[in-house]
């Protein structure tokens, strides 16, 4: 089941401007499924932002259609079971981590009786029930983020919308808000999340849309979007010699430290690699298609940008 859905969603910010118009989102279309992490990934400008903004009805699509949860964003119902978590959040400094939770509670009408258990359930889930009792202007980048995750999960939402949570955090904190996100994702929940943090992305998230200037570039999973099937690492006794290959099956790329590096035209190929070893009495120990890293497919992908920092003529709050 599908707990977002998107349409041809276009948003155009009027401005007066010499420039004119901007457009932050260019005709996407997506799907977000119960029960998965999906990671929204683009550079400054990309549209993410804006796209978060419109699943919460913060802000209202120029185009196109928006299903949250079986309701459009605009009516309250869709966002009864739906947790948020902003970048660069800001909380009452005067509350503590404890006060905020059941200030939280009380605004998405939970029952009174149901909240203070809640509250401290989440404080220890976070890892912040030892500062509960502390005033958040006491409280350090990390921490902050801590307590907004406690917050976004205190009306125990079937979707959690989530802003660069790991922002200022530790690596421990980030392993642990990790480990929270995964618990979130076996209880049959959803989780949106949006970060910079690529590596931290590719950890968590099953499936990933990869915006550039409005438009989305590609949408798929972390697994596809790491591996190149036709690219294969050869662990072998090769030494510096190198093997001929037919150009219409592949070339060998690289001789490494371990054995050799060939792309192939077909995934077919590998056999005939195989068998050209196994003729020269070579010792073949594995063979593994090469893996990119999310960010290295990311650059890829968005490496047309016109600007280097960003989408020409937006800003990075698009």
């Amino acid at each position: 089941m599908n707990i977002v859905t998107l349409e041809q969603l276009v948003k155009i910010y009027h401005t007066r401007m010499r420039r004119g118009n901007i457009t932050a989102l260019n005709e996407v279309s997506l799907d977000i499924e119960q029960g998965e992490i999906f990671g929204l990934l683009g550079p400054n400008g990309a549209g993410k932002t804006t796209l978060m903004k419109i699943l919460l009805g913060i802000t209202r699509p120029t185009t196109g259609q928006v299903v949250v949860m079986g309701l459009p964003p605009g009516d309250a119902g869709s966002r009864e079971k739906v947790g948020y978590l902003p970048e660069n959040h800001r909380f009452p400094s005067h509350l503590t981590g404890m006060g905020l939770l059941q200030l939280a509670g009380r605004m998405c009408g939970m029952p009174t009786s149901a909240i203070k258990g809640r509250a401290e359930e989440l404080l220890a889930v976070v890892g912040m029930d030892k500062w509960g009792d502390t005033k958040i202007r006491k409280y350090s980048k990390g921490m902050m983020q801590r307590i907004g995750l406690a917050q976004a999960l205190i009306n125990d939402p079937d979707l959690l919308c989530l802003d660069e949570p790991t922002d200022g955090v530790d690596p421990v904190g980030k392993v642990e808000i990790r480990q929270v996100l995964e618990k979130v994702r076996a209880q049959g929940k959803t989780v949106l999340l949006n970060s910079h943090l690529l590596s931290e992305v590719e950890s968590v998230a099953d499936r990933v849309a990869i915006l550039s200037k409005g438009r989305v570039k590609r949408l798929d999973s972390v697994s596809n979007l790491t591996s190149r099937q036709l690219e294969y690492e050869i662990e072998a006794d090769v030494g510096d010699r190198f093997i001929e290959i037919p150009e219409e099956i592949g070339k060998q790329i690289a001789v490494t430290a371990n054995g050799m590096r060939v792309e192939l035209k077909k995934k077919e190929g590998i056999n005939y690699i195989i068998d050209e070893l196994r003729q020269r009495r070579i010792n073949i120990y594995s063979i593994q298609p090469v893996r990119l890293s999310l960010e290295q497919s990311f650059f890829e992908l968005v490496q047309d940008q016109s600007t280097p920092g960003g989408t020409q003529g937006t800003g990075g709050a698009v």
